[in-house]
């Protein structure tokens, strides 16, 4: 059996009588690329949210590596190694693209409200080592040129990128990418796929991303989930789920 970075068993998650998840189990194995598909209001969001803890699952249970997160708090799950970015974007466009990647390793900064105030030593070599973990961020996904620049001065496929690498400044084990190809096109859509490869060939991290680009499936997931109506109608090697018929029908094919 492959050894699991994050598992998901049986896990629903119910808004009032809304059942927006209904016992969804999925196995995230170590340094892969895992994809979850499926239609509009599928269940797509909620289950990232219920696994990085934005939401608390109405029952089952989610383990990541040997410890079960299930009841932990967003925070707790960032420190084990869970990052995410979302399908709006959530940069602040007024600060350099470093800027915006450096507020994402906040929780990094260990030196104290007095030490910051005064600029002390300890707190200068913590500041030009948080940013320089965003620079070599920026420069891995292609915008070393644009570190200093507005993030609203740069095109939508870059600021994509900067989303990306605050999320890998935080080194983390498992990279959750909610529609990260959204408003791209074609040639914007498969540099990215290049770059989820080199992602988890440099960091060492699983990305889990939640796509509806299926060319973009295709070429990056080694493993595929599909959700429809809140329920996983087929899981497993992402060839053998493309051509699964109940995919065909209740999604690729339906033209949604």
């Amino acid at each position: 059996m492959t050894e699991g970075l994050l598992t998901v068993t049986e896990l629903s998650v119910r808004f009032g009588g809304l059942l927006a998840n209904n016992d969804i189990s999925m196995l995230v194995p170590a340094q892969s690329i895992s994809a979850i598909v499926g239609p509009n209001g599928a269940g797509k969001t909620t289950l990232f949210n219920a696994i990085t803890g934005a939401i608390r699952p109405t029952s089952g249970r989610i383990d990541f590596g040997d410890a079960d997160i299930t009841s932990m708090s967003a925070a707790a799950r960032g420190r084990l190694g869970i990052a995410r970015t979302f399908q709006n974007l959530s940069l602040v466009d007024d600060l350099s693209a470093v800027d915006n990647v450096t507020i994402g390793l906040g929780r990094f900064r260990h030196t104290g409200v007095l030490s910051s105030m005064f600029s002390l030593p300890r707190s200068l070599r913590t500041d030009r080592s948080v940013r320089d973990t965003a620079r070599r961020a920026l420069a891995f996904v292609g915008l070393a040129a644009a570190a200093d620049r507005p993030a609203g001065h740069l095109s939508y496929g870059d600021r994509r990128r900067v989303e990306i690498a605050r999320a890998i400044a935080l080194a983390p084990s498992l990279l959750l990418l909610d529609e990260p190809s959204a408003g791209m096109g074609p040639s914007e859509t498969d540099e990215l796929a290049k770059l989820f490869v080199a992602i988890t060939r440099e960091y060492g991290c699983s990305i889990v991303v939640v796509e509806h680009d299926m060319t973009m499936v295709r070429a990056v997931a080694e493993f595929t989930v599909v959700l429809d109506h809140g329920e996983v109608i087929s899981s497993g090697e992402t060839t053998t789920v493309l051509a699964d018929p109940a995919v065909t029908t209740a999604y690729l094919g339906s033209g949604r």
